[in-house]
């Protein structure tokens, strides 16, 4: 480790559309380059957890992004923002985090001479899966402006699983050269790690996640009313809350009725998942949205929970069907309800899944995995 002594550390500067996103799921990174000497610098837009990134000794910097917006005028401050940004602090790397960072992030990088450039892609997000021709034009105008934006000299583009590496080869959006797969964020298997699950009262099965439609909360919601519709069976729990930002969020008024009707109980944002997840008996994610790896399946499989999920990209690298949980079919509400029940029923099978799950994270998914193979990466782009 190199102490915070060195005279010539290289600046890093990473850029999230969102101050929650980049604690929950790059903070660990961040700390891991800032114990090796890297100076960091964090921007986001300005919001209650900015606070947070401060607290950890990061040097926060306000820029303006809609994260949904499509206002032209909005998009170019948004555009402008980042340009000047890169202009003043002239860091020696950025990263880039999500699809606006990393659109407008490049290009801005590009003219601002800033000499390396990390894009990092967690998942194709709702673009990518939603229908109709509105959405389809939406589609095809992010593939043109990735085409465009992808394009920095000195550049590594991260990708989270397979099909969306394989994917933007196909499309020559990247090269074999710049394109990484490094699967996931990462866990502390330290803070998340196995405790025997709960044997008292009913078992637990939580969907741990923003309360989007696109995570299968409605699936997951309709499960919990079959499987409980003679007597109750299971408690389910909501755990997250509505993202306004996000056009597929659910209103918190459908959320707080399905709680009060007691289908399922709305526990809201939680912020202490290691927790949450020793009171859970299985994690539920079942998913349509355009993942990366979802965290809290990574969470779920260190903390040798059981996971029922959906068989599509991200959720596949994390969950083996039958070995640490089940795969079902996108929308699949008796696919759902039969892998719930399956473990619900089997103690046994819920302890064969937690130890193959805590085993699979060991080898593949922890922080440090991520963290040396990111900074690798850093080092390689800095000595060109």
């Amino acid at each position: 480790m190199v102490n915070s002594e060195m005279s010539h550390s290289k600046s890093v500067l990473f850029v999230v559309n969102k101050a929650a996103f980049f604690l929950s799921h790059r903070k660990l990174l961040a700390m891991h380059a800032k114990n090796n000497g890297y100076a960091i610098h964090v921007a986001t837009p300005f919001d209650n957890d900015v606070q947070k990134i401060i607290e950890n000794g990061f040097v926060y910097h306000s820029i303006y992004m809609s994260r949904s917006g499509v206002n032209p005028f909005q998009e170019l401050h948004s555009f402008y923002s980042l340009y000047s940004l890169y202009r003043r602090l002239q860091p020696d790397l950025v990263h880039h985090i999500t699809i606006k960072p990393v659109l407008y992030g490049t290009i801005s990088a590009r003219l601002a001479r800033i000499p390396a450039v990390v894009n990092a892609i967690p998942g194709l997000g709702h673009v990518f899966t939603e229908t109709g021709m509105k959405s389809f034009i939406r589609r095809q105008l992010v593939i043109f402006a990735y085409r465009q934006a992808l394009r920095h000299r000195n550049m590594k583009v991260i990708f989270q699983n397979t099909d969306n590496y394989e994917q933007f080869l196909k499309k020559h959006l990247v090269t074999e050269s710049n394109a990484m797969l490094i699967k996931g964020s990462g866990v502390d298997i330290k803070e998340y790690c196995p405790v025997a699950e709960p044997t008292d009262g009913l078992p637990l099965i939580i969907l741990a996640s923003r309360m989007l439609y696109d995570k299968g909360v409605e699936q997951f919601v309709e499960a919990a009313r079959y499987i409980n519709c003679d007597k109750m069976v299971a408690r389910f729990a909501l755990v997250g809350d509505s993202d306004p930002g996000n056009p597929n969020a659910v209103p918190t008024s459908q959320l707080s009725s399905w709680n009060e009707d007691g289908v399922i109980e709305w526990w809201g944002f939680c912020e202490n998942m290691p927790e949450i997840l020793r009171q859970t008996n299985i994690v539920c994610l079942p998913t349509y949205y355009g993942e990366g790896v979802p965290k809290i399946l990574i969470e779920a499989a260190a903390s040798g929970r059981p996971i029922v999920t959906t068989d599509i990209a991200g959720c596949r690298e994390i969950v083996k069907d039958g070995l640490n949980g089940f795969l079902v079919r996108e929308k699949d509400v008796t696919g759902l309800v039969e892998s719930i029940l399956n473990l619900i029923n089997n103690p046994e099978l819920r302890k064969k899944m937690s130890d193959n799950g805590r085993n699979l994270v060991i080898d593949k998914f922890t922080s440090e995995i991520v963290n040396r193979r990111t900074i690798s990466i850093y080092q390689e782009l800095l000595t060109k």
